[in-house]
């Protein structure tokens, strides 16, 4: 912020757009109570409309401004886009008939790091037969991987990492052309976590072009905003694309509709092996003999946060996060260790 108080303050306007188009729709920023069983609460109005499309062009100029600033950067990280979480591994997400980047419809396609499809046009429905969920005793996070190949061999990834390379358009002209930059990274898929980030730019400019393209629907302004009906199912599966990835939320009820049993599986959750593969391989780079070098503090932070895990979030910490690293010998000794707290 200090470097490009410039820069700094597009990414708070940008932020405050996108909290900005949340109260338009459901009345204020923060966990808006908007979305109710079979659709809405209220329709966007026109003035709602009006506000929306008058701050899409700084908006569009300023995730521009960011991929032009990220790529600009890459050749300066090259070691930090091979180390930071560059391995093979499968990817998984929702995917539109036409093989376009969805987040709401679509069914799901996984992809080997070689872009050869696993596994495409299943409904999530069916999530059970492709994803298996593994317990280590060393942490309390399940472990998600591809059932077909067997835990750990399935390790799979979601996010915006997984959604470009799983889909072959993003559906509009800025965004298509990016995420042709974008796939000439890799070959096959685009294997480095550190790239998260730059998918991420790529997804925020398309929203903010789908959202213009949207303002002129014919029925963006409907007052036909819910369905209602009784319990037809007594069994509910849902998958969408949450920011950080695939979110899968499953439910039973009984004949009067009280919930009988429920899973859910999160983004975090899913990327829990690959978060562990990344902090090894940044270990294994920066630790050349028996002490932990300070700045790998940071880089093992800076390896997670390419995830954004939504373990800050889900616990709202405040400040510096704590990190607790240790080195350990064959026998099991701690040959050093470094704290943050």
């Amino acid at each position: 912020m200090a470097a490009d108080p410039d820069l700094a303050r597009r990414g708070i306007r940008l932020r405050q757009f996108g909290q900005e188009v949340i109260e338009i729709l459901g009345g204020r920023k923060i966990h808006p109570a908007w979305a109710v069983p079979g659709g809405v609460r209220e329709p966007l109005t026109d003035a709602g409309r009006t506000r929306i499309r008058t701050a899409i062009p700084e908006a569009k100029a300023t995730a521009s401004h960011a991929l032009d600033k990220f790529r600009a950067l890459l050749d300066k990280f090259e070691t930090e886009t091979q180390v930071f979480g560059n391995f093979p591994s499968l990817f998984l997400g929702l995917i539109a008939p036409d093989g376009s980047w969805e987040h709401y419809d679509g069914q799901l396609r996984v992809m080997d790091a070689g872009g050869n499809i696993l596994a495409d046009r299943v409904d999530p429905v069916r999530y059970l037969d492709i994803i298996g969920e593994a317990v280590e005793t060393t942490s309390y996070l399940k472990s998600p991987y591809y059932r077909p190949m067997g835990y750990p061999a399935g390790l799979y990834r979601v996010g915006p990492l997984a959604r470009l390379n799983l889909c072959r358009r993003m559906g509009t002209p800025l965004a298509d052309a990016e995420l042709e930059r974008f796939k000439s990274l890799g070959w096959g898929a685009v294997t480095s976590s550190f790239l998260y980030h730059y998918a991420r730019l790529i997804e925020i400019l398309a929203c903010v072009e789908h959202i213009e393209r949207l303002l002129d629907e014919p029925d963006i302004l409907s007052d036909h905003l819910r369905a209602d009906a009784g319990i037809n199912q007594r069994r509910g599966v849902g998958a969408s694309e949450a920011p950080r990835g695939t979110l899968f939320h499953d439910y039973e009820v009984d004949r009067n509709g009280l919930i009988t049993r429920v899973n859910l599986i999160i983004a975090t959750g899913q990327n829990n092996l690959a978060m562990n593969r990344t902090i090894a391989q940044i270990a294994r780079h920066y630790i050349q003999g028996p002490s932990i070098p300070e700045p790998l503090l940071n880089r093992v932070e800076a390896g997670i946060r390419a995830y954004d895990p939504c373990l800050s979030c889900s616990t709202h910490a405040a400040g510096v996060p704590a990190l607790h690293i240790q080195l350990l010998a064959p026998d099991g000794r701690v040959l050093d260790e470094r704290r943050r707290e």
